[in-house]
């Protein structure tokens, strides 16, 4: 099963090959590289993930938004199933991961999505042009992290928000190989990456973005899904209860998923970061 990073030349390829291998159908559909399209990008939005993001949005009055790295444009129909008048940025014009897909997604859906193709280094739009820039698993990619998040604070609107989800963390430098030799996916493609908490906080502050909240690993469905958070506190409730015969509060809960989240040390855990302009 296992193949070279060089194996394949784009990530298109990479992911129909992982189609084709009955051992990574879970894989592939946690993923949401699975067909229909359609049927994929419902299932997202019925996730408790997707709950979850709806919910830390939920101040925001619906505007234009950018989904930036779009992929195959899951999260875009998300937004625009929700009320936001959304663009999908994403530099691959791929049918199976692209820009392609989006297209076909969009008419199969029946949803009006604006496309465009480009790099988040350098966006193709004006000043103060969303009131939402969201971004799935993208933010990690950077090439440029810095140049990324002025980039994203340059077509913010005033108390516009920024939105990184399931971003991949690490505690220092020498933490990035173990992640990428770990990672499901970096062994058939090479495309991965990850940053140290500091690094993120740092480019984040050079770029003039003030940090609304930060989700470690264990808060939020968002960075927990496809596992609930619910059935992660009823462990948690029983153990506790099991240990001192009293069942524990729900802020002693949420504070053992905290803490839970500040010891962990995994290389690429993920984070999510909620920014404001």
């Amino acid at each position: 099963m296992k193949k070279e990073n060089n194996g394949f030349t784009t990530w298109e390829k990479a992911v129909l090959w992982l189609k084709e291998q009955p051992e990574c159908l879970e894989l592939v559909r946690s993923c949401y590289y699975d067909d229909p399209l359609s049927e994929s990008a419902s299932r997202f939005y019925n996730s408790t993930e997707w709950s979850a993001v709806r919910e830390e949005l939920s101040f925001k009055p619906k505007g234009t938004a950018l989904d930036l790295g779009a992929g195959r444009g899951i999260s875009s129909y998300a937004l625009a199933r929700d009320g936001w008048k959304v663009t999908a940025l994403e530099p691959d014009t791929s049918e199976i991961v692209g820009t392609g897909a989006i297209r076909a997604l969009c008419a199969q859906a029946g949803l009006k999505i604006e496309i465009v193709e480009a790099f988040a280094e350098k966006l193709p739009f004006a000043d103060c042009a969303f009131d939402l820039v969201y971004v799935r698993q993208a933010l990690h990619h950077a090439a440029d992290l810095e140049k990324f998040c002025r980039e994203v604070f340059r077509i913010l609107k005033n108390d516009g928000i920024f939105i990184a989800t399931r971003e991949h963390v690490i505690s220092c430098k020498k933490d990035l190989k173990a992640f990428l030799e770990g990672h499901p996916l970096h062994k058939y493609y090479g495309g991965e990456n990850a940053y140290t908490l500091g690094e993120y906080k740092s480019a984040f502050s050079k770029s003039g973005l003030k940090v609304k909240k930060i989700l470690n690993a264990y808060e939020s469905d968002i960075n927990l899904f496809p596992v609930e958070i619910k059935n992660l506190k009823n462990k948690i409730k029983t153990i506790i209860k099991n240990a001192v015969k009293i069942s524990p509060p729900d802020f002693l809960v949420n504070f053992a998923l905290y803490t839970m989240g500040r010891i962990d040390k995994r290389p690429g855990r993920l984070y999510t970061f909620i920014l404001k302009k």
